[in-house]
Parts: C-alpha cells; structure tokens; sequence
C-alpha cells in the first residue's frame, strides 16, 4: 500500500467537500473553493469528515496514481483552510518591487523595469523595509500549485548568482557560494 495514499484526509471545521459526476472532488472553505479531477480507476469516498482513496491493483500505474492525488485533494483541503505563503527576497543593492493592485514592477539593475500582472487568485504584499534590509515580497493563494509557479516565474527574472548571491531568492535559502578569483602572487 501506497504510505501517502492509504492516509485519509480529514477535513477541518468550515470545510465541505463533495464528490460530482466524473470523479470530481470539490471542496469548499472560508479562503475559496477548488476542484480536482481524479483519475477514473481511484475509487474516492467521503464519509464522515474523511476523504479515502483506494485503488484496484498494485499496478506500479495505480500505485502512483494512488499517491498523487491523495496529496492533491490534501493540497485543495489544506488551501482553503489555512492557505498557502511564499516569501521571497531581493538581494543587491537598487533592486526593488512595487505593488499596484495585481501588477508588480521590478527595478533589478536592467536597462529596464520588468512587470508582471498577477493571476486573480494571488494577492501580493510588500512589506515595509527598515535601513538594512532587503526587500520582501509575499504571495498568498490557496492554490499551492499556482502559488509556486508565479514564485517560480518571479524567480526566474534574476536568479541569484554564486559570487554575490544577488538576485531574487526565497527566504530561508541556502545558496550555494563560490569563491571569487584571487590576486595572482609576485
């Protein structure tokens, strides 16, 4: 048996879930609802504030098919509870984020600023900086999927470099640093 897919997912106060035609779960709670369709072989059951997966064979196709979308229906439960954070730094001297509603604009030391609008479902928060600190940016969604791409896209704008390590990073990351040229001997 599957260690993650034999696991139920218990549903917290304040969140329903329904199954619907097509082996659709839905589920509903005070941060927004989400759905997931789950494959046709996955039998889906809720019943008594759980949601149970079983497979028919131990098919290495079932099995894996058993895990992941327990942990997808898990992801949809866990996101309109409680929802999902990221937080990400900008590291090297002038970068900076400017919030506007759902349009960001990035100042990253190209000839340029970059913009990027923001899906619905993300909202974004710039904190204030004291004398010192980097700049932060923290987005909020209760799709972890979503949440993680945008994070990822963002990212990608200037990946932190090994010498300096400048560049957008998440918070609490371990870069990995290089040591820099050394001034040849005499």
């Amino acid at each position: 048996m599957s260690r993650i897919g034999k696991l139920p997912v218990s549903l917290p106060t304040g969140v329903s879930a329904e199954l619907l035609p097509g082996n659709v779960v839905k589920v509903k709670g005070p941060l927004g609802e989400m759905s997931q369709k789950v494959d046709a072989d996955i039998t889906v059951t809720i019943e008594g504030g759980e949601i149970k997966f079983t497979r028919p064979t131990d098919q290495p196709r079932h099995r894996s098919m058993h895990g992941l979308y327990r942990a997808l229906v898990n992801n949809m439960v866990v996101g309109v509870s409680q929802g999902f954070t990221t937080t990400q730094e900008l590291v090297g001297v002038g970068y900076r984020v400017a919030l506007s509603g759902q349009l960001l604009t990035f100042s990253l030391g190209y000839s340029h600023d970059i913009q990027l609008m923001l899906p619905t479902e993300v909202k974004a928060e710039v904190p204030d900086v004291k004398k010192g600190e980097n700049p932060r940016l923290v987005l909020k969604s209760c799709d972890k999927q979503l949440v993680g791409q945008v994070a990822a896209k963002i990212r990608s704008f200037r990946k932190p470099e090994p010498y300096k390590g400048k560049g957008i990073k998440f918070a609490g990351e371990q870069l990995r640093r290089k040591a820099g040229k050394t001034a040849a001997a005499k």
